[in-house]
């Protein structure tokens, strides 16, 4: 049986550094902790964490500067870091992905998101790792099936619609841009329109939302669209 990965959790908060090191030992992974940016370098390095969950508001040094001398240093320069943020502007966001964060989540999160969020960075660089099912809400997609279902009903999706809904229901709650989702989907070397992406979110929509059941895909203004891992609460 192949071992979970090892997670570094970056934080000062006690009653969140508890939470998160048994929900996460729950699911099988080792947890070292760190309590101030100091404390995570050192660990970083001595230890060499598969994942790196990084508080932005860390004392010492910042998560920010954390996530910058981890990305500078060859030997932690790929280990994939998730930030941990009360900060909700998009510009703090795009800070952090600019440091060269890989993902952030936004505080208070749901423990349900952020195991997703942790397993979808993982997948990216250790693909055996993944779960061929995974579930949000009331939908659940069978990777290896390659079946959705929503409410125990069976879903037709067409491929791209598949692989649109895989991508999202990764990152529940999260915000993608059009852009990049045309990236994801299509590849960055391919030219489709931006529009394109919103005829296929309204195929998705078409496909899972049965009548009177509520439509898990949000539309964020002038931002793009999200799975909203609230809506079958």
């Amino acid at each position: 049986m192949m071992l979970k990965p090892t997670v570094l959790v970056a934080e000062d908060e006690g009653a969140l550094i508890t939470l998160l090191r048994y929900n996460l030992e729950r699911e099988g992974y080792r947890v070292l902790e760190a309590l101030n940016g100091e404390e995570a370098i050192l660990v970083a390095n001595e230890q060499q964490p598969d994942l790196v969950l990084l508080d932005w508001m860390l004392p010492q040094l910042s998560g920010i500067e954390v996530c910058r001398r981890l990305r500078s240093r060859q030997e932690t320069r790929n280990v994939p870091i998730i930030m941990l943020t009360a900060r909700g502007e998009e510009t703090d966001r795009i800070r952090g992905l600019d440091t060269g964060a890989d993902d952030y989540i936004t505080k208070p999160f749901s423990m349900t998101e952020l195991l997703a969020r942790l397993r979808a960075v993982m997948r990216r660089i250790r693909p055996s790792l993944a779960e061929d099912v995974v579930r949000v809400g009331d939908i659940e997609m069978d990777r290896a099936a390659h079946r959705v279902r929503r409410a125990g009903q069976d879903v037709h999706l067409g491929p791209t619609e598949f692989k649109l809904l895989d991508h999202l229901i990764q990152h529940p709650g999260r915000v993608f841009s059009r852009e990049q989702l045309l990236d994801t989907i299509w590849g960055s070397d391919v030219y489709v329109e931006a529009r394109t992406v919103d005829v296929h979110v309204g195929r998705l929509r078409k496909a899972l939302n049965g009548i009177g059941e509520r439509d898990p895909i949000r539309t964020v203004r002038s931002a793009g669209y999200a799975l909203d891992d609230t809506f079958a609460a």
